[in-house]
């Protein structure tokens, strides 16, 4: 914590708490392309016998899929990380205030 955030833990925790909404807001992106990108796959597992293509569209949705959920799985330590720091300003901030 830099000698700034000690002067305005305020001003920290509410820097804290945007970022932590902007996280979340970013996970739930990745979640809906994540879904999307399921739903689609099971669509062309359904056409599977259709086309050559479609198997190959196939394989590139299951490298997005795989790569989507890597970044989600990214995404919610990061949210977590951010919340242990926002719940930790807040022990700080209560215990300064009550002495």
């Amino acid at each position: 914590m830099s000698d700034s955030d000690q002067a305005d833990p305020i001003g920290a925790l509410a820097e804290l708490e945007q970022l932590v909404r902007h996280l979340g807001d970013e996970l739930a992106g990745f979640r809906k392309r994540a879904l999307h990108a399921e739903g689609r796959l099971k669509e062309l597992e359904v056409d599977a016998g259709s086309s050559p293509a479609s198997s190959a569209e196939m394989r590139a949705l299951e490298r997005e899929n795989a790569r989507l959920k890597t970044r989600l799985e990214t995404a919610t330590g990061r949210a977590r990380q951010m919340l242990e720091r926002v719940r930790f300003l807040r022990q700080q901030h209560v215990r300064g205030v009550e002495r």
